[in-house]
């Protein structure tokens, strides 16, 4: 739902060619002649059965894979998803590359890296995350996960961060409304944080912006639903199971067919034809 509902503005931002290469350079400030075209996008559309979408995925030259997951509310299952996210994303490289990984000779793939860029309030976040910590001890597989809480001053890593603490802040001062998303784009081109990006795309981060104050909303609304269908499921399951009890017991204390059949009608409220179709179906012959 999260994909159909809103697309991040971490995703919608790094996947412009120029704030990629600005978040590598965050990241790598040493590397300054790297290019926009020494970046290419490897972000996952959909991954395996489940419907999985990583947050940012892309390749610099063919000698380092970044993926780079957002969030506001911790989860130290990243590390899991980052895995899948990772074996995903060398399967698309083995194919686009045709690499034969069951020839004597050993292929050459990009060296992982693997960030979370965390935005929320929560203090007690560690510098990195690693599979083991899920399944505790040694094992055979291992990736660490670096989390990362800001940038260099100045930088695209850092201006993002700031941007995700200017509306939550005005998200909680005037709630989901129109006057958050103003105050907060406001208050970006006072600090300067993303001002090329909002000036130019505004329309597109105003559409955005809405959406994303929008989900919790949509979200509530959904998960009312999911509960209410499952609900209505365990109910009628129940009622199913009430049906059977009682054709079962009338039947055994001799009752006829039409009166038992009588009898669920009033009791459940079925109409005479249902009704009698469940004592044929649950009528022991």
């Amino acid at each position: 739902m999260r994909r159909a509902v809103k697309d991040s503005m971490f995703t919608y931002l790094f996947r412009q060619p120029e704030y990629t290469r600005q978040l590598y350079l965050a990241l790598h400030p040493e590397d300054i002649h790297v290019q926009e075209e020494d970046c290419k996008l490897v972000t996952l559309e959909n991954v395996l059965t489940t419907g999985l979408y990583n947050d940012l995925g892309f390749q610099v030259r063919d000698r380092l894979l970044l993926l780079i997951e957002a969030q506001s509310t911790f989860s130290w299952n990243i590390a899991l998803r980052l895995l899948l996210y990772l074996a995903a994303t060398y399967k698309e490289y083995v194919e686009e590359h045709k690499l034969d990984l069951y020839g004597s000779k050993a292929v050459v793939i990009p060296r992982p890296e693997l960030y979370v860029v965390y935005t929320g309030e929560r203090q007690d976040v560690p510098d990195t995350l690693c599979l083991s910590d899920l399944y505790g001890g040694g094992g055979s597989a291992e990736i660490t996960v670096k989390v990362l809480r800001d940038g260099a001053k100045g930088d695209i890593l850092s201006q993002y961060v700031r941007f995700c603490k200017l509306a939550d802040s005005n998200r909680v001062k005037y709630g989901k409304s129109q006057k958050a998303i103003d105050e907060t784009i406001r208050e970006c081109m006072e600090e300067n944080v993303l001002v090329p990006f909002l000036v130019s795309r505004k329309k597109e981060v105003l559409d955005l912006m809405v959406q994303l104050f929008d989900y919790d909303k949509i979200l509530e609304i959904h998960d009312y639903n999911v509960a209410l269908e499952a609900r209505r499921e365990g109910e009628a399951h129940g009622q199913e199971k009430g049906i059977a009890a009682m054709v079962s017991t009338l039947q055994e204390l001799l009752v006829d067919r039409d009166t038992v059949a009588k009898k669920l009608s009033a009791k459940f409220g079925l109409l005479p034809q249902a009704a009698e179709e469940k004592v044929t179906q649950y009528w022991v012959q």
